[in-house]
């Protein structure tokens, strides 16, 4: 990757963060004003109608039918599952806690990348594994225990992260054959259509939400769902998936920071804790030893995929 492609893949993966940071803070905001289901509906409906004009203004390429199963996959899973899931989650849990469990997707990412994709599977990953769970334990203990922290939303969260780790790893091979933008668009498509059961909830909300809930879930669909997903599939196009996804523990640092500027809120004791075992285990999950085959996978990291 020459200096060029680096800067250009840096400010993708800022872009991407700050925005996924925005997002948990505007998700809270909304939980109790719209359903879950609802609010990942309007998100996606107005995430594919951008995309959607993105991409018919340039040349497409559509996946080819071998590209269906992974696509459908990564839209049910990362754009659907995954949106109820955070949604429901932030209705119970401030934003800054929900971010910092669904850092365990980075873990998820490298072990499924390690299986799936032929990324390395090392003692540090299963190490870094463990500790991050561990993170996810003491969150949920903690709400159990002194009330700080409802452990239903932490499931929630939990699964959250699960999904988006699968989403992940269903999309990287799609970016390899296809553009970041017709992904993206798709899989938005898919996930809307997992959320039409919801549609009546939605057009309730547009009947009776203010203009400033309906002009957040229109930020929502086009900040860091349109322009964020797209700017984290170029940079995944261009990078192995478990090490970008390391890039991501910066997420629930920024939503913390806007969640006490927006919200006024913080997470509890335990859920500081919880969270840095959970960034720990991230950053040991990417550790590499010093033999030699070790060093010969780091060095075939560094071509662009």
């Amino acid at each position: 990757m020459d200096s060029t492609q680096a800067r250009l893949t840096l400010g993708a993966v800022a872009v991407t963060l700050v925005l996924w940071a925005s997002a948990f803070v505007a998700i809270r905001h909304l939980g109790d004003s719209v359903s879950p289901g609802a609010l990942s509906l309007g998100r996606l409906l107005v995430a594919a109608a951008v995309l959607g004009l993105m991409v018919l203004r340039r040349p497409r390429r559509w996946p080819a039918r071998r590209d269906l199963p992974l696509l459908v996959a990564c839209g049910v899973l990362w754009f659907g599952v995954y949106n109820v899931a955070l949604n429901a989650s932030e209705q119970r849990i401030d934003a800054g806690t929900a971010a910092m469990l669904v850092q365990i997707g980075p873990i998820i990412v490298a072990l499924l990348a390690a299986v799936f994709l032929g990324e390395p599977l090392t003692r540090w990953l299963v190490i870094g594994a463990a500790i991050g769970f561990s993170g996810v334990a003491v969150i949920g203990l903690g709400g159990s225990g002194g009330g700080a922290v409802d452990v239903g939303g932490v499931a929630l969260a939990a699964l959250a992260a699960v999904t988006y780790g699968a989403g992940i790893i269903t999309q990287k091979p799609l970016l390899s054959r296809l553009p970041a933008l017709e992904v993206t668009f798709l899989a938005c498509l898919i996930g809307a259509v997992v959320c039409l059961p919801w549609a009546g909830d939605l057009a309730s909300t547009a009947r009776t939400a203010t203009p400033g809930t309906l002009a957040l879930i229109a930020y929502l669909g086009i900040f860091p769902t349109a322009i964020a997903f797209s700017t984290w599939g170029w940079a995944l196009a261009r990078h192995d998936a478990g090490r970008l996804a390391l890039t991501t523990f910066l997420v629930p640092v920024i939503a913390t920071v806007l969640g006490w500027a927006f919200l006024g809120e913080l997470p509890a004791s335990t859920a500081w804790l919880g969270g840095v075992l959970c960034v720990l285990g991230v950053l040991l999950t990417r550790r590499r030893g010093s033999d030699r085959r070790s060093r010969r996978e780091t060095a075939a990291e560094q071509v662009p995929a």
